[in-house]
Formats: C-alpha cells, sequence, structure tokens
C-alpha cells in the first residue's frame, strides 16, 4: 500500500471516529436535556400540589406520576408515529403514519429523539391535571390524558415539527406555507398552547370547584371566593424545578450540539429563556402590586404573581428563545406579565375555574409566544437557526408580515384542532358522570375519598396518651424536693 492510499485510509478512519463521537455527543446532549425536562414533572407536582388544599395533595400527586406513565405508552403506542412516522419534506401529510410502537427504530439517534419528545408530551398532559385539580374524576383524567398524547398533541406536533406538516419550516421550500413556515422552537405553540386550551375547554366543562363563584345549591355568590395554597414553600419549589427544566427544554431543542452554529443557537437560548423569566416576574408583580394600591391604597407585593409572572415569561420566550435578541426577549417577558395578568382576570369574569392559574399561564402566554416571534425574530439569528431569510414584523422587509400571518394561523390551528376532537369528548365523558366527582367527595376531600387516607398526619397523640404523660409529669414534680431555708444556708 503506497502512503498515498495510507493517508487516505488513516483520514477516513480519523473522519468516521469523529462522526461517531459526534454522534454520541448529541445523543449524550438530547438524553441530559430531555432528562431536564422530565424534571420539570416533579415542579408541576410541587407546583400544583402546594397550590391547592391539603385535602387533596394525594390526588394531584398521584396524576403528576401518572402524567408520566400515561404520556410513555401513548406515546410509545401511537403518539410518536402520529407526530414523526413516515415524514418526509417533499410532501405533506395530515398525520403519521409509521413506526408504532417504535418498530424498526433501533439506532440511538432515533431512540434518543423518541425520549426527548415523549418528555415534551407528557408537560403537555400535565398542564390539565393542575387545571381541573379538586373536583375532576380519577378515570376522566386517565381517559383524557390518553387521548391528549397519543392523539390530540401528536397531529399538533406533526403540523408544526414534522417535516411533512403543512405548517411546518422544515418542510421543502415550495411546500412552506406562505413561503416561511411556523417558527415555534421549543414549544409556546405545540406544547403549551395545545396544552392551555384543553385545559380551557375542560374547565368550562367541568364547572368550578364548590363554593368558589357558587354556593352548595347553585346560587351565586356576591363575590368570587379564593381558596389559599396550603403550601408556598411547594409552590416556590415547583416553580425554581421548572425554570431549571426550561434550559433543558428551550436550548435542548437545538436536538443537537455537535453540529457549527448549534452551539451558539443554544447558548442564545439559554440567555433569552433566563431574560424573559426575569422579567416576565418583575412585570407581573409590579403591575399587580400598582393596581392593588390604586384599589386599596395599601402596596402589597404577592408572591404568587411573582411565580407565575416568571412561568410566563418561560411560555412567552419558548417559540422564539433561538430568533430573538436579548433585549426583544427582555420585552417579551414584560408583555408577558401583563398577559397573565390580564387572561387571569378574564377567566374570574367569565366565572372559570383554574385551580392554578395554568390557562394564563399556557394558553394566554403560548399565543403571545407564537405571536411575538412573528414580531420580534431578527432576520440574522432566523438563518442561523433555521436556515431561511424569514423575519418578524418590527424588522420590515418584505417577508415582515409573512412570519406573523403563519404564527396567527398556526394559534388558530392549535385552538381549532383541540376544540374539535375535545370539547365533544369532554362533553362525553360529563354526559355519561365520569368526568366530576360526587360534591360530598369533594366537599371531604379526594384524599380522603379516593385515595386512602389525607396525604398529611395531622392527627397528633390520642387523648389517653396526652392524659398519661400529664399524669407522669405530675408525678416527677412532686419528686422534687425543695430545700428548707436553713438548709439552704448551711
Amino acid at each position: 500500500m503506497s502512503d498515498l492510499e495510507t493517508l487516505s485510509a488513516s483520514v477516513t478512519a480519523l473522519e468516521e471516529s469523529i462522526a461517531t463521537t459526534n454522534g454520541g455527543l448529541d445523543v449524550f446532549y438530547l438524553l441530559f436535556a430531555g432528562a431536564m425536562v422530565f424534571f420539570m414533572q416533579a415542579g408541576f407536582a410541587m407546583l400544583c400540589a402546594g397550590s391547592i388544599r391539603a385535602k387533596n395533595v394525594k390526588n394531584i400527586m398521584l396524576k403528576n406520576i401518572l402524567d408520566a406513565c400515561g404520556g410513555a405508552v401513548g406515546f410509545w403506542t401511537i403518539g410518536y408515529a402520529f407526530a414523526y412516522g413516515g415524514a418526509d419534506s417533499s410532501k405533506l401529510t395530515f398525520i403519521g403514519n409509521s413506526d408504532f410502537v417504535l418498530a424498526n427504530i433501533h439506532d440511538g439517534g432515533s431512540l434518543i429523539g423518541w425520549f426527548f419528545q415523549f418528555a415534551f408530551a407528557a408537560t403537555a398532559a400535565t398542564i390539565v391535571a393542575g387545571t381541573v385539580a379538586e373536583r375532576c374524576k380519577f378515570e376522566a383524567y386517565i381517559a383524557y390524558s390518553l387521548m391528549l398524547t397519543g392523539f390530540v398533541y401528536p397531529v399538533v406536533v406533526h403540523s408544526i415539527w414534522s417535516s411533512s406538516g403543512f405548517l411546518s419550516a422544515f418542510t421543502d421550500d415550495e411546500n412552506k406555507f406562505l413561503g416561511s413556515g411556523m417558527i415555534d422552537f421549543a414549544g409556546s405553540g405545540v406544547v403549551h398552547m395545545t396544552g392551555g386550551v384543553t385545559a380551557l375547554f375542560a374547565a368550562k366543562i367541568l364547572g368550578p370547584r364548590i363554593g368558589r363563584f357558587y354556593d352548595a345549591d347553585g346560587n351565586e355568590l356576591p363575590e368570587p371566593v379564593s381558596f389559599p395554597p396550603h403550601s408556598v414553600a411547594l409552590q416556590v419549589l415547583g416553580t425554581f424545578i421548572l425554570w431549571v427544566g426550561w434550559y433543558g427544554f428551550n436550548p435542548g431543542s437545538t436536538l443537537g450540539i455537535s453540529p457549527a452554529g448549534y452551539a451558539d443557537v443554544a447558548a442564545l437560548c439559554a440567555v433569552t429563556t433566563t431574560l424573559a423569566a426575569a422579567s416576565g416576574s418583575v412585570s407581573a408583580m409590579m403591575t399587580d402590586m400598582i393596581m392593588t394600591r390604586k384599589a386599596t391604597g395599601e402596596t402589597m407585593y404577592d408572591i404568587t404573581m411573582c411565580m407565575n409572572g416568571a412561568l410566563s415569561g418561560l411560555v412567552g420566550i419558548t417559540a422564539g428563545c433561538s430568533v430573538c435578541e436579548p433585549w426583544a426577549a427582555f420585552v417579551i417577558g414584560i408583555i408577558a406579565g401583563w398577559v397573565y395578568i390580564f387572561f387571569s382576570s378574564l377567566l374570574v369574569k367569565l366565572k372559570i375555574d383554574d385551580a392554578v392559574d395554568a390557562i394564563p399561564v399556557h394558553f394566554g402566554n403560548g399565543m403571545w409566544g407564537c405571536i411575538a416571534t412573528g414580531l420580534f425574530a431578527s432576520p440574522g439569528l432566523v438563518a442561523n437557526a433555521y436556515g431561511t431569510p424569514n423575519n418578524g414584523l418590527f424588522y420590515g422587509g418584505a417577508n415582515a408580515g409573512k412570519l406573523l400571518g403563519v404564527e396567527i394561523v398556526g394559534v388558530l390551528f392549535i385552538i381549532g384542532w383541540v376544540g374539535v376532537i375535545m370539547i365533544p369528548y369532554f362533553m362525553l365523558l360529563n354526559a355519561m358522570g365520569l368526568f366530576r366527582v360526587d360534591a360530598l367527595e369533594e366537599e371531604v376531600g379526594l384524599d380522603i375519598s379516593h385515595h386512602k387516607g389525607a396525604a398529611y398526619d395531622l392527627s397528633g397523640p390520642s387523648e389517653d396518651v396526652k392524659e398519661k404523660y400529664e399524669i407522669s409529669n405530675s408525678q416527677r414534680k412532686k419528686e422534687i424536693v425543695l430545700p428548707a431555708e436553713g438548709e439552704e444556708n448551711a
């Protein structure tokens, strides 16, 4: 073998080694990012548990655990196939049609892709659980979770993220809607809006908790009654866990780290995610403080506004985290705080009961995140992340309005698709008596009525034990003999 042939063989071996290393690096990157997204389930569990009353903690915690279980089964059997099966950028399809139960998928890149996408599907289902907490039947929860993760959510994913979707930015240029395709990098619309609008329909059909807007006899109360959270500490813990998990949610949506430019996109996502969360938190809390001071003359800082404002900023930046400049992310977060306050107040006026305010956070700011992308997307950053010449309305140019138009169409599609499927589905569950628990079960709490007892043992010692302790304590006191006055001076 000549020296040239030897050198050529060495170069080929080196290229194969580099490709193998890069492939392993990308798998590890998605494993880490997917694990962070999955850990958000713990954040949702803590936030939901802290936000509701103590008598329902077991119920909501169990539902959060089963979100992961149901999401895994549903997305493995049919969900992933409907979302990505048979994707072909040269043609448009409404739904995937292959790779059911991951048949014929064996390589590490595809398997880790399923894991990462499963974590997103479980997130969409968890959003609904918090909204209908404290009065939804367990059977109904299982039914709608499987429907959402197995069918409704995957169709949204296919339409926007698959290379065969009619709104996809990853299909061939001649197939892109309005010549652009929808930019929803990590899922303001695909994940959060889908879960949020499902929660909205569920809450409306299920009805409010007893005593929230109406008394036990159905009479309207003069003023809505707020049910204080039983643990602010759990709420704050859940909020921080979710914030941390978002660093897997947004930067991880590059779906790799080794290709040229991917690290730059991931780093930008981390920065924009941070700024939007921070500005959203401060925006919601300070705006609520000003409104409260004008109404009552008192200056009060609401920690709930602070927490949900941060989550609103996170949802709002999720669509455009890879295509918006840091200053734009800051502005998007500020407006996200206002969007949260508006939608939260609107729900109360409409007498729609959201136990954890998930609808304003995920539905309201899911919409805002998509629209904000159509306004603030930078042409240079869009080119880096998507390789296309599109940009937001504020940057002007021939393509300025196209992206915003696609984003609005995407928002309307998600609302329409989820409504067409889930409204009849929830109405059917309600008509069959499978949706809402009995009024007495709701009053006593779902932990006692459905889960073998309360989450917290607050019973304390029995009366017999207390009596024995008092007798023992009294006897010990009698055994203490005080010295006489003369003896004390001896």
